[in-house]
């Protein structure tokens, strides 16, 4: 079963290098790309303090990915749409139970086991391990500001979003 998933995650790994090298050839301009990130993260900055709200002492609620960027060992980094990786557009965070998981709506029925849940100066902290990946989230409790990033060899995944309160 290891090995299945691990050609999987080569496969998918090679996928993605693939996007990245077409996106950078597409637009041999190295300062195209570069600014395409800079205005990507911009606009979720932006979007994150509008779109958010308060989780002060919440326990439960929704995080939406807005715009990852993936970078290899190479130093070669490419922004992209959540959905263009395969990285969900929504999770629910359930810090009692120490969960995340996808929406019911999304069909994946993905559900990951948090390691460690932390509160401290106005931020939440989780981070864990699955699938041979490291992640941490740190969300802005009064904004509901999200950054994430996904840990694995060769390759790193930050994801900037916002977080809403569910019942």
């Amino acid at each position: 079963m290891l090995e299945k998933t691990d050609r999987i995650v080569d496969s998918s790994t090679r996928l993605i290098h693939k996007r990245v090298n077409q996106v950078i050839f597409q637009n041999s301009n190295l300062m195209v790309v570069l600014r395409k990130a800079a205005i990507s993260v911009l606009g979720v900055l932006l979007a994150g303090a509008v779109g958010a709200d308060d989780l002060t002492g919440e326990d439960k609620f929704l995080c939406a990915s807005a715009s990852v960027i993936v970078c290899f060992d190479d130093g070669l980094c490419e922004s992209a749409a959540p959905w263009e990786l395969d990285v969900p557009q929504f999770i629910n965070v359930d810090l009692d139970k120490r969960s995340l998981s996808t929406t019911k709506a999304s069909g994946e029925n993905r559900v990951t086991i948090v390691d460690t849940v932390r509160r401290a100066d106005g931020r939440i902290y989780l981070q864990g391990v699955d699938r041979g990946r490291a992640y941490t989230f740190v969300i802005d409790e009064e904004t509901g500001f999200l950054t994430v990033t996904v840990v694995r060899d060769y390759l790193t995944v930050s994801i900037f979003g916002a977080c809403t309160p569910t019942p």
